[in-house]
């Protein structure tokens, strides 16, 4: 069953953007990227930074501690691509954004 948790309204977040939710006792980073919105874990696979406070250029997230950038994407580090960050499902329904844990 799905558990479908509206983290922002589309409006909110405009393309470029980044933000952090909690979903259900977890941070997630949720980034619009020319209207098309993607959630992954909010926790950098280096050292634990918030990637939702990152610099997104593109579809490419840099951590705002150590630097280490991931594809918001596909949740894959730039640097080391042996190391990912978990994604979620992300639907838009009726100008809300919701993240599928």
């Amino acid at each position: 069953m799905s558990d479908k948790t509206t983290v922002a309204k589309t409006d909110d977040l405009q393309p470029g953007q980044g933000m952090v939710a909690d979903v259900a006792g977890r941070e997630i980073a949720v980034f619009n990227i020319d209207g098309t919105f993607y959630a992954l874990d909010n926790t950098c696979a280096h050292r634990g930074g918030p990637l939702g406070e990152g610099d997104l250029e593109g579809d490419v997230v840099t951590c705002p501690w150590h630097g280490w950038q991931f594809n918001v994407t596909t949740g894959v580090c730039v640097n080391n691509p042996s190391a990912c960050v978990k994604t979620f499902p992300v639907a838009v329904e009726a100008g809300e954004v919701k993240v599928d844990l």
